[in-house]
C-alpha cells in the first residue's frame, strides 16, 4: 500500500476471529486510529484482532526488539557476556536519534548497553552491540535478516539495528507479533528488562518510554518506537490471571494514542476471550498397536503444550479428537509425526497439532517382523 494511503487511513476496520457459539455475543474490536495494528494470544497464537497486518511498516525502534533477540541468543550461547565491556566507535556516538548518552572511545559494559537499547531506545547503544556481534552494523543487519527467516518473518527486512529510515527497511504487525512471542518464549530471563521504567548509568537517570508500565500493572513490555515517517509505534504484552497477550500498533498520531490504541486492545482480548490448555506437552494421546516393533504398542502425543483461545464462557464446548496412522510400523522415530490431534470449539476446527512417539522404539526380532508381517497382509 503506498505510503499515502496509509496515511490517510483513519479508524480502520478491523476483523476478529470470534466463534458463532459464543455464550456472551463479542462486540467488534475497538476502532483505532492507526496505520496497522494486530492482538494475538500469546500461547495458542490466535489473532483476535488486525487490520493492515501484512501490509509493510517501517518498524522506527521496534527493530530493536530484534537487535535484542540476536544480542541474548549470543549471550546464551557464550559468544557475549553481561560483563563484556564494549568500545564505543564514532559511528555509534555520532548516531542520529535517542541516546544512551555513551561516550566514543570509552568501553562500556554489555549489560548496560542493552539496558541503554531497551529503557531509553539507545541508538548508540545499540550500534555498539550490533557492531561487537556483528563486525558492522550492515554486518549485524544481515544477521537480523537470518534470524527473522528463522522465526518465519517472511515480510521482513532490516537494513540498520536502531530502526531509523531505509529504503528497504520494514516489517508488518504480524511479523512483529510472531517476533514479540519468540522473545517472551525464548528468553524469559531477558525479556523481564522489558518492564524496567527506568535505570540510572553514569549518574544519567534514564526512563522507559512506553507509559503503559505505569497505567496498567499487567503490562510488562515491550517496546516503543517513533520517526517522523514511521509515526507512532508501539509493541506490548500483558499477562492477566494466567492469559498472556501480545499486541502491535503501527503509525499513530502521538505517544498517548499509541498507548490508548494498545490499551484498548488489550482490554477487548481480555474481556471477551480465554486461553485454555487442553493437552500437555509429552501427554500421552494415544496409544496405537506398532507394527514389526520391539513393543506392541508406542505412546503417542504432541510435543508442546496445547492451548486455544476460545470466547469467554466457551470453554466447556472446547471437544478433541485424536488420529493415528493405520497401520504404524516400526522403527518408531519421535522426529515424525505419526498422528493427529484436533481441537474443536462447536463446529469449528480452533487448531490441528502433529502427534510424535514420545521414545523411539525399535524394529523387534525377526519372529515379531515375520508374525506381524503376515497380520497386516489380512488386514
Amino acid at each position: 500500500m503506498p505510503h499515502s494511503r496509509l496515511l490517510a487511513a483513519a479508524l480502520l476496520c478491523v476483523t476478529t476471529a470470534g466463534v458463532a457459539s459464543a455464550a456472551v455475543p463479542i462486540p467488534k474490536p475497538p476502532a483505532i486510529d492507526a496505520r496497522a495494528l494486530i492482538l494475538v494470544d500469546y500461547d495458542s497464537g490466535r489473532v483476535l484482532a488486525e487490520a493492515n497486518a501484512d501490509e509493510r511498516m517501517e518498524p522506527a525502534s521496534l527493530t530493536k526488539v530484534m537487535t535484542g533477540y540476536v544480542a541474548f541468543d549470543a549471550l546464551r550461547e557464550g559468544r557475549l557476556t553481561l560483563t563484556e565491556e564494549v568500545p564505543i566507535s564514532e559511528h555509534a556516538w555520532r548516531s542520529e536519534g535517542s541516546r544512551s548518552f555513551v561516550q566514543v572511545g570509552t568501553r562500556v559494559p554489555v549489560e548496560v548497553l542493552i539496558k541503554g537499547m531497551i529503557v531509553q531506545s539507545g541508538n548508540d547503544a545499540t550500534i555498539a552491540i550490533a557492531e561487537r556481534l556483528g563486525g558492522t552494523e550492515d554486518g549485524f543487519a544481515q544477521m537480523m535478516n537470518a534470524y527473522a527467516k528463522k522465526l518465519g518473518m517472511t515480510h521482513t527486512h532490516y537494513d540498520n539495528s536502531t530502526g531509523l529510515p531505509g529504503a528497504t527497511h520494514y516489517t508488518t504487525a504480524r511479523d512483529m507479533a510472531i517476533l514479540a512471542r519468540a522473545m517472551i518464549r525464548d528468553f524469559p530471563e531477558y525479556y523481564k528488562w522489558y518492564s524496567m521504567r527506568e535505570f540510572v548509568w553514569n549518574n544519567i537517570r534514564q526512563q522507559n518510554r512506553n507509559g503503559l508500565l505505569g497505567r496498567d500493572p499487567s503490562v510488562d513490555g515491550m517496546k516503543t518506537g517513533h520517526t517522523q515517517s514511521a509515526g507512532y509505534c508501539l509493541a506490548t504484552s500483558a499477562k492477566r490471571d494466567g492469559m498472556r497477550l501480545v499486541s502491535a500498533v503501527f503509525g499513530t498520531k502521538s505517544m498517548r494514542a499509541r498507548e490508548d490504541a494498545s490499551a484498548a486492545l488489550l482490554n477487548y482480548g481480555f474481556t471477551f476471550y480465554e486461553t485454555v490448555k487442553v493437552k500437555g506437552g509429552g501427554e500421552t494421546v494415544l496409544a496405537p498397536r506398532l507394527y514389526k516393533g520391539a513393543e506392541e504398542h508406542v505412546a503417542i502425543g504432541p510435543r508442546h503444550d496445547v492451548f486455544v483461545t476460545v470466547p469467554r464462557g466457551d470453554a466447556g464446548l472446547v471437544k478433541t479428537t485424536a488420529t493415528a496412522a493405520e497401520p504404524l510400523i516400526a522403527p518408531a522415530d519421535p522426529a515424525n509425526a505419526v498422528g493427529e490431534f484436533a481441537v474443536s470449539v462447536g463446529d469449528e476446527v480452533v487448531a490441528r497439532v502433529p502427534l510424535h512417539p514420545l521414545k523411539a522404539v525399535p524394529e523387534g526380532g525377526w519372529w515379531t517382523r515375520a508374525i506381524d508381517g503376515i497380520a497386516l497382509m489380512w488386514r
